[in-house]
C-alpha cells in the first residue's frame, strides 16, 4: 500500500476550503437574524400571588379597550437572504403556555400545528407566518383546552425564502389567560431563575441551509 502525503500548499488549500465553508454556514444563519429570539409575550395585569390558586387565571395586561378586541399583538419581520433562493430553517421554541385547539390543518409533534384555523374561541393563540412560500403555524397546539399550564421545548425546520416577510400573532382572544400558577421557569430564559408573571414562548435560530 502506498503511502500519500498532502503537500503543504495542499493543506493551506484543504485549510482555507474548511473555513470558507465554516463562514458559509455562519452567514447563512445570520440571514435569520431579525427573527431570532423573538417572543410572543402575555403578561397577567396584577402582580403574581405568593401562593397561586391552582388553576387560576388573570387580567391580560395586554389589554387596552375592548377585551375582544384589543387582547391581542403582532410583529412582522423581513427575513434576510438571498431572493430566488429558498433556506430551511431550523427553530427552536420554548415557553410556559396554555393549551389551544386548532383544526383544518395537520399535528406535527405534541403542540406544532401546520396550518389550519384556531378551534375555540377563549384560549392564547400563538401563530408564525411566512409570506413565501405561504404557510402558518400555531405552536401551542393541545386535544382539549383547560385551566392548566405547561412548558414547551421543541425543535422544528421549515422553509422560508429569501426576502419573505415573517409575522408573529398573538391573541388572547378574552381579556383573560391562564396564570403561570405553577411558577414554571424555563432556564436560561429570561426572567429565569424567577417565574414569568404570565405566559410566553421564545422562538430562537438554531440552523439555517439552503433547500435544496
Amino acid at each position: 500500500m502506498t503511502t500519500r502525503f498532502l503537500s503543504a500548499a495542499a493543506l493551506v488549500a484543504c485549510a482555507g476550503f474548511v473555513a470558507a465553508q465554516a463562514e458559509k454556514g455562519s452567514d447563512l444563519k445570520a440571514v435569520a437574524a431579525a427573527i431570532d429570539g423573538y417572543r410572543w409575550e402575555f403578561p397577567c395585569k396584577d402582580a403574581m400571588p405568593e401562593n397561586p390558586k391552582e388553576g387560576a387565571d388573570c387580567v391580560s395586561g395586554l389589554v387596552t379597550g375592548d377585551p375582544k378586541k384589543t387582547d391581542n399583538f403582532s410583529a412582522e419581520k423581513a427575513f434576510g437572504g438571498e431572493k430566488g433562493k429558498r433556506y430551511k430553517v431550523t427553530l427552536r421554541f420554548r415557553g410556559v403556555v396554555e393549551p389551544m385547539m386548532y383544526k383544518n390543518g395537520t399535528k406535527d409533534g405534541d403542540h406544532f400545528y401546520v396550518g389550519g384555523e384556531p378551534d375555540n374561541g377563549t384560549y392564547n393563540i400563538y401563530k408564525l407566518s411566512v409570506s413565501s412560500p405561504k404557510a402558518h403555524y400555531f405552536l401551542n397546539r393541545e386535544d382539549k383546552v383547560g385551566h392548566k399550564i405547561f412548558t414547551i421545548d421543541y425543535t422544528k425546520t421549515i422553509e422560508i425564502d429569501g426576502g419573505a416577510t415573517v409575522s408573529f400573532l398573538g391573541d388572547g382572544q378574552n381579556g383573560r389567560l391562564i396564570s403561570n400558577f405553577k411558577k414554571l421557569v424555563v432556564a436560561d430564559l429570561k426572567p429565569a431563575p424567577k417565574p414569568f408573571n404570565g405566559q410566553f414562548v421564545q422562538m430562537d435560530v438554531v440552523e439555517v441551509a439552503e433547500a435544496k
